[in-house]
C-alpha cells in the first residue's frame, strides 16, 4: 500500500511540474513597457514621415458620384450560388449569443453605399455598409477587384460599416470572427466583396461636378457610456456631409457613436437596425441616397426610447429628422481642398489576458485571433471635414478628445469605425484594469494601443489640414 501511494506521490509531482511547465510556456506577464521606445513605434513614426513627406492635397472644383446596391443574401435557396448571393443558410453577425444560428429571413434590406470624389487627379471613395463590420480578408478582395478595374489604391478606399448585428456573416475564420459571425463559409466573403466593389464602380461611374458643405448637431439623448456610466462621458455628436450635384441630385453621410444594438439577439431577420432607418428616412425626404458610418461608438450603447424595430426606427426617425432640419442651413461649396492618407500601423505584440496581470504568449493569441502585424488608419479631407477611419471598435471618449484639439486648429472632424480590418476594442487606458467584455475581453493589444492609435491619429490629420 505505502509503495502504491508513493508511485501516487510521484505521478501528482510530476503532473504538477508539468503543468507547470505548460502554464510557463503558454502565459506571460502583460506588457506594460512604454511604446513610445518600442521598435513597432520606431517602424511606424518613419514610415508616417515619409508618407507626410510626399503627400500632396488637390484643390479645385468636386465632382462626385453616387452607389447604390443591395447587399441582402437570399437564404434557403436549394443551393449555394454567392455570385448571384444566394446561400442554403447563412449566419446573422453580431451577438455571440446567437451561437452561429441562420437567418431566418429579411426584416429590411441591407446596402452598400458610396460616394466618389474627385478635385482635379486625386480621387476617392467613402463607403458604408450595412454590416458589423468590414473584415479584412473582404476589404482586401474588394480592393483587389477595384486595383484591377480602375486602378483603385487601398488608400482611396475609405470604409465603413453600420455595425448592425443582423447583418450577414459566415465570412471570418478563427474563435473570434466564428464566435460572433457565426462559421466560415467562403462564399459569404465573395458576395461581400463584390457588393462593395459594384457600389463603388457605380460611385466613380456617376461622378458629375458637384457641390459640398457638412455640419453637426447634439444628440446626446440618444447615446449612454454602457462600461462606466455617468463616471465616464458620451460623445454626443452626429456629424454630416451633404454632396449636391448639378442636377440637384443629394447624398448624405451621417455618423454617430452609438452601438446598433437596439435589435437584440433573439432577432434573426437581417436588419440594418436604427442606421438603417435613419437611411431610410433620409433618402425618402431628399430622394437621394444616405450613407451611415459608425462612429467612435466603443463603449457607447444606444438610448432609443423603445424596443425592437419600434425603437429602432423611433430612433433612427429622430436622428433623420434632427439632419433634416439642419440641411437647408448648411452652406455648399463647389471649390474645396481634397486628399487622403493612409498609414500601414506596425502593432504591438499581441496582449491577450487571462487575468488583469497575465497573458497567453503572443505566439498563442495569434492561433485563436488570426491578427496581422499592421493595421490601417487613414484621413480623408473633404474641405474643412477631416474623416479619420479606423480598424476597432474606437472609443467615444477618446474620440471627443481627438476632435476637441483639431477644433482648436479651425479643424472640424468625424472618426469612425471598422475601416476594413479589425483589431478589437480600443478604450481610454484608464479602464484597461476594468473586468468585462471591452477591457478584459476586446483589448487585445494592450495597455499602450489608445495613446499610440491616438498620437498617429493627431498626426495624421494635422499633416492634411496643416498643408
Amino acid at each position: 500500500m505505502k509503495r502504491v501511494l508513493r508511485v501516487l506521490l510521484r505521478i501528482t509531482a510530476a503532473l504538477a511540474v508539468l503543468l507547470g511547465a505548460i502554464l510557463l510556456l503558454a502565459l506571460d506577464g502583460v506588457d506594460n513597457s512604454p511604446y513610445l521606445r518600442a521598435p513597432y513605434y520606431a517602424e511606424t513614426t518613419t514610415q508616417l514621415r515619409a508618407r507626410i513627406a510626399t503627400n500632396r492635397l488637390a484643390q479645385g472644383e468636386l465632382s462626385a458620384g453616387f452607389g447604390r446596391v443591395r447587399l441582402t443574401p437570399s437564404v434557403n435557396a436549394p443551393r449555394d450560388d454567392p455570385a448571384q448571393g444566394k446561400f442554403r443558410s447563412l449566419p446573422l453577425a453580431g451577438f455571440g449569443s446567437r451561437q452561429g444560428k441562420p437567418a431566418t429571413g429579411v426584416h429590411d434590406d441591407l446596402f452598400i453605399k458610396a460616394v466618389a470624389l474627385r478635385v482635379g487627379e486625386r480621387v476617392g471613395v467613402m463607403v458604408g455598409a450595412d454590416a458589423l463590420i468590414i473584415p479584412p480578408d473582404v476589404s482586401e478582395a474588394a480592393a483587389r477587384q477595384l486595383a484591377q478595374e480602375l486602378k483603385l489604391s487601398r488608400e482611396q478606399l475609405y470604409l465603413s460599416a453600420t455595425h448592425t448585428h443582423a447583418s450577414l456573416g459566415g465570412w471570418g475564420e478563427g474563435w473570434v470572427a466564428e464566435a460572433f459571425a457565426g462559421g466560415f463559409q467562403s462564399g459569404a466573403r465573395v458576395w461581400f466583396a463584390d457588393r462593395i466593389a459594384a457600389a463603388v464602380r457605380e460611385s466613380i461611374g456617376d461622378l458629375k461636378p458637384a457641390a459640398f458643405g457638412h455640419g453637426r448637431f447634439a444628440a446626446a439623448g440618444f447615446v449612454r457610456n454602457r462600461l462606466v456610466g455617468d463616471l465616464g462621458r458620451v460623445d454626443p455628436e452626429f456629424t454630416y456631409a451633404v454632396l449636391k450635384q448639378q442636377d440637384g441630385r443629394l447624398a448624405v453621410l451621417g455618423s454617430y457613436a452609438a452601438h446598433a444594438t437596439v435589435l437584440s439577439a433573439d432577432m434573426m431577420d437581417f436588419s440594418a437596425d436604427y442606421p438603417g432607418c435613419w437611411q431610410q428616412a433620409i433618402e425618402q425626404a431628399t430622394g437621394g441616397v444616405a450613407v451611415f458610418l459608425a462612429g467612435a461608438v466603443g463603449s457607447h450603447s444606444p438610448v432609443p426610447g423603445g424596443k425592437g424595430f419600434a425603437g429602432a426606427q423611433r430612433m433612427g426617425q429622430a436622428l433623420a429628422a434632427a439632419l433634416l432640419e439642419q440641411l437647408p442651413r448648411t452652406p455648399l461649396t463647389n471649390r474645396i481642398a481634397f486628399g487622403s492618407l493612409g498609414l500601414d500601423l506596425a502593432l504591438p505584440p499581441l496582449n491577450v489576458r487571462v487575468s488583469d496581470g497575465l497573458r497567453l504568449r503572443p505566439w498563442i493569441a495569434r492561433r485563436l485571433l488570426r491578427t496581422r502585424d499592421y493595421s490601417l488608419l487613414q484621413v480623408f479631407r473633404v474641405g474643412d471635414l477631416l474623416w479619420i477611419s479606423t480598424p476597432c471598435d474606437f472609443s467615444g471618449e477618446l474620440a471627443m478628445g481627438i476632435k476637441d484639439g483639431l477644433r482648436a486648429r479651425g479643424a472640424d472632424a468625424a472618426i469612425t469605425s471598422f475601416n476594413g480590418d479589425y483589431v478589437g476594442y480600443v478604450i481610454p487606458a484608464r479602464y484597461y484594469h476594468l473586468s468585462g467584455y471591452e477591457p478584459r475581453v476586446m483589448s487585445f493589444f494592450g495597455p499602450n494601443v489608445p495613446d499610440y492609435f491616438e498620437e498617429v491619429m493627431r498626426t495624421m490629420a494635422l499633416s492634411l489640414w496643416d498643408h
